[in-house]
């Protein structure tokens, strides 16, 4: 069987509320480790034995999720790198705190006034408290050119104070502000926050999470 194959089917035995897998590929060739840790690269795997690679996958964003495993694993599948997949060990999703309902204007000038006076750039994320609420926060926060965090209600935006790539602190208090008055309600957080950047050739910084840039 395929490794996505193999995937597939470990999957399926998950129970429903799983939230993050550790799992273990024991390929069949040694010299091939090298290759298959590379093109396995965005899960960040460790080589536990000459022939064992050992990552996660995870439903919160912390590892790839489900999808992104099997893509990873059809590459290696494409280059015909052949091995068995076992579970090592899961875990169930921790029950997540529901967003406090508040004014999300408020709820940002609150997440960047815990910020050092010298902040320049930030990840920032609107955690809404309706699916429903997702297209039209992201028309109303188009400047803040938000993207959806996979299936969750949330939108994640960068910003910058000074210069440099992301939405000026003024403009997404106005995007904010513009959510509030059609009634959208979430909270706003910082995840992520670098002061006193200097971009040398380069609009900003960037954030390497679960294998992607952002």
């Amino acid at each position: 069987m395929s490794l996505a194959g193999q995937w597939e089917s470990l999957g399926s035995e998950l129970p429903a509320d799983w939230g993050h897998a550790e799992l273990r590929l024991e390929l069949r060739a040694a010299d091939r480790a090298a290759e298959a840790a590379a093109l396995l690269a965005p899960a960040q795997p460790y080589r536990s034995s000459p022939t064992v690679l050992r990552f996660a996958a995870a439903r919160d964003g912390s590892a790839p999720s489900p999808d992104g495993v099997a893509r990873l694993l059809r590459r290696l599948d494409e280059a015909r790198i052949g091995g068995t997949l076992t579970l090592a060990g899961s875990g169930t999703a921790p029950a997540r705190a529901q967003p406090a309902v508040t004014s999300l204007a408020q709820s940002w000038r609150q997440a960047i006034a815990g910020l050092p006076p010298d902040w320049s750039d930030l990840l920032g994320e609107i955690e809404l408290l309706s699916t429903d609420y997702i297209e039209p926060a992201a028309v109303l926060c188009i400047q803040m050119n938000p993207r959806r965090d996979g299936r969750r209600s949330a939108l994640r935006f960068r910003a910058a104070r000074l210069a440099g790539y992301g939405v000026s602190p003024q403009m997404a208090q106005r995007c904010l502000e513009r959510c509030d008055e059609a009634d959208i309600r979430g909270s706003v957080r910082v995840l992520q926050v670098f002061s006193d950047t200097n971009p040398v050739g380069t609009q900003g910084p960037v954030w390497l999470i679960a294998g992607n840039t952002v």
